[in-house]
């Protein structure tokens, strides 16, 4: 794998990661970090040095296999360390990492990425490279790993991963320990530190917590009803959740738009109007937990299979919860891109239109148009396929259609050459007769990742 050319100075092509093992030891009130990462490397190709992305904060000492030190250089994006001479492919090595910092978001094409300071607490959106802004990391999203997280911090506060923590008090201080033995790309990484009232929240079988500032209950009650027949109709449509729980926080700050991260969504308190607003929101973040967190990119140009999925996804819910249907929703929204500039190929969008609304709503109306194509028994039975046999992996478009075409049995590679790499927007395929556009309300996003 090279070096991504969307994000050109993240990652390392000579290694791969096996697992992180971070203790951090973070307080509030002066925004101060003192961690320590031992990170299991395993090395893809003959090399006597390899590189960690981190950013912000600095390294006071490295050792690679328990050596007392081991010498290393350090930029403003990378730390750079030195193995002592030629390490073979394959070998695994562990380097052991201690840094310290104020932590802060990095600032990049896309808005401000990693860690945030809230008025009264934390929140870390990574997406796509901001990783690094907390742990010294391989951040490019082909690169999953397993974890496991120490935390501690203030008295008071609740720290908030992707799996339920183990909680203890050691010296008046608060500790939070994730063990997280799924595969995760570091970009899906977070942690929320908060001031959270807890409820467990039962989404059919799959367990579910929600995290909220005790004055929005009432609001976030409201919003959150609907999500275990949300979680039943996707289940029915995309194959069981792929993790072990379901997390959703609400944060007391507004943000510029929800955030995915692996096995858990967050949301701003101006996402919850506890009248259903913003309903498609809920419906997207929970959707990419199957295309986006199980389901991963091995490289950033095919963000349609992440984004267009969870828009489909919206589709999805609207028609199964009495709203209007997927092709009503497709009829609108190929509406609005027809007198939109079509200079944007789906496949490969470049790095500073990935996250363009345009992408995300292509690449729904891309699976409308296979949907209409192959009918919907092979359609769902496609995307149950894709879920199941790309569970905890990454891949790319090609991926999609080989399987598309292999599930359906039918010949799709001119339908896709159409929708993935023309610039002019393709005529949906005939759909049911009598549908009609339903009208659009609501902001488009999309197009800004900034967080607040």
């Amino acid at each position: 794998m090279n070096v991504d050319p969307y994000t050109p100075h993240s990652g390392d092509p000579r290694i791969r990661v096996e697992h992180y093992d971070l203790d951090l030891d973070y307080k509030l009130s002066t925004n101060r970090l003192t961690a320590t990462a031992v990170i299991d490397v395993r090395i893809e190709q003959d090399t006597a040095a390899f590189a960690l992305d981190l950013v912000g904060l600095r390294v006071r000492k490295v050792r690679i296999d328990g050596q007392s030190r081991t010498n290393f250089t350090q930029t403003d994006r990378k730390v750079k360390v030195a193995l002592g001479g030629t390490v073979p492919a394959g070998d695994v090595v562990r380097a052991t990492i201690e840094y310290a910092g104020a932590p802060k978001p990095r600032h990049t094409r896309w808005g401000a990425l990693g860690w945030e300071e809230l008025e009264d607490g934390l929140l870390i959106a990574s997406q796509p490279t901001g990783a690094a802004t907390w742990f010294p990391c391989n951040d490019v999203p082909y690169d999953k790993a397993t974890y496991a997280v120490r935390v501690t911090t203030d008295p008071g506060y609740t720290v908030v991963g992707s799996v339920p923590p183990s909680r203890s008090v050691s010296r008046g201080r608060g500790v939070w320990v994730f063990d997280i033995p799924v595969p995760t790309a570091t970009y899906l990484m977070t942690l929320q530190i908060g001031q959270y009232t807890e409820e467990r929240m039962p989404l059919g079988d799959v367990p579910g917590r929600l995290f909220y500032p005790r004055a929005l209950a009432a609001r976030v009650h409201a919003d959150f009803d609907g999500l275990a027949a949300m979680m039943s109709t996707f289940e029915r449509s995309f194959g069981p959740y792929p993790f072990g729980e379901y997390t959703v926080v609400v944060t007391p700050d507004e943000l510029e738009i929800p955030l995915e991260a692996q096995a858990m969504a967050i949301f701003g308190a101006n996402h919850i109007d506890g009248e259903h607003g913003l309903e498609r929101l809920v419906a997207h973040e929970l959707a990419h937990q199957w295309f986006g967190n199980s389901v991963g990119l091995r490289r950033w140009r095919d963000i349609w299979l992440n984004e267009g999925f969870a828009c489909y996804a919206e589709w999805i819910w609207s028609e199964a919860s009495g709203g209007p249907s997927a092709q009503s929703k497709a009829l609108a929204h190929h509406a609005r891109l027809a007198e939109l500039e079509q200079d944007v190929v789906l496949a490969d969008p470049g790095a500073d239109a990935m996250f363009d609304d345009r992408v995300y709503k292509r690449g729904a109306l891309a699976l409308q148009a296979l949907r209409l194509t192959i009918g919907d028994e092979a359609f769902f039975g496609v995307l149950r396929a894709w879920t199941s046999a790309r569970a905890y992996a990454t891949a790319v478009t090609a991926d999609f259609v080989a399987l598309a075409e292999s599930a359906s049995g039918m010949p799709l590679a001119g339908l896709f050459e159409s929708w993935l790499s023309d610039t002019a927007l393709p005529a949906l395929p005939p759909g049911p007769a009598g549908e009609t556009a339903a009208p659009l309300t609501g902001p488009i996003l999309g197009l800004d990742r900034s967080r607040r």
